[in-house]
């Protein structure tokens, strides 16, 4: 296992440090989001080359992260292409003046680069030692990977298809599944990666992998998944009031506001 995280961190790095180059070439550090998905099928099929693994869990839980990353990937590029650089990282590049390369580089790339290596641990885990016969956990497992990951592409698909639409400039989304939640597709992100720990269950030892789905989780509901998005609404009076019915994270009926 130490030798498999070791190959990851360098090949994750090398890798980040790549399109890091591009990035500044193309003066469009958001490019980091697109690399978001695919980050985690490079740090998979590294541990798949360097532990030697042929198990069918192992190709499972791959071929899952494959399929994610992809979608995630492809979803974000439609997302962006032809629009100027995302707004977040325009801002910290006028925050961080004349650092603004070096801190990009290391607080970025370089730390997104770390973030897929501790998400990935179930991963990982499950690729180098689940040689164990597939269970009830893994049935499970997949089945709740199943429901995030329905949550987040349906929520991604909603929520592009209207904002094409003209009717919609400047509105909130609160229709579809955004009814229940205000943010489906990171309630879907988090749930699958919790479904990956609930594989790595199946494994002995797999419970040591709780650290991956715990940072995911801390990311998306403290620091850079809700809480920065919703900063740039604070002063919207629809989407607060959109805040005061809906539920933030977990689906709920909404709420009749006084």
């Amino acid at each position: 296992m130490f030798e498999v995280l070791i190959t990851q961190t360098v090949v994750i790095m090398i890798y980040m440090t790549l399109w890091f180059f591009i990035a500044q070439v193309l003066s469009r550090n958001d490019i980091a989001d697109i690399l978001w998905g695919t980050g985690f099928i490079v740090t998979a099929i590294t541990a798949l080359i360097i532990s030697g693994s042929n198990t069918p869990r192992g190709f499972l839980v791959t071929s899952l992260v494959v399929i994610w990353g992809v979608r995630l990937a492809f979803h974000i590029y439609i997302r962006n292409r032809g629009k100027p650089e995302d707004r977040r990282y325009r801002q910290w590049k006028e925050e961080w003046g004349r650092h603004a390369v070096i801190r990009a580089f290391f607080q970025v790339f370089l730390f997104q680069g770390l973030l897929m290596i501790i998400i990935s641990l179930p991963v990982t885990y499950i690729i180098t030692f689940g040689q164990n016969p597939i269970g009830v956990l893994d049935i499970l497992g997949i089945l709740l990977w199943g429901a995030g990951f329905t949550f987040e592409a349906v929520g991604d698909c909603q929520l592009m298809k209207y904002k094409r639409e003209p009717a919609s400039k400047g509105k909130i989304m609160t229709k579809g599944l955004w009814t229940y939640t205000r943010h489906p597709n990171y309630f879907g992100e988090v749930i699958l990666w919790w479904g990956m720990f609930i594989i790595a269950l199946s494994v002995p030892q797999g419970w040591t992998t709780f650290p991956g789905p715990l940072t995911i989780t801390f990311l998306i509901l403290k620091v850079s998944g809700i809480p920065l998005l919703e900063e740039k609404y604070k002063d919207n009076p629809e989407f607060q009031s959109y805040k005061r019915r809906t539920s933030a994270f977990f689906p709920l009926p909404p709420r009749k506001e006084a």
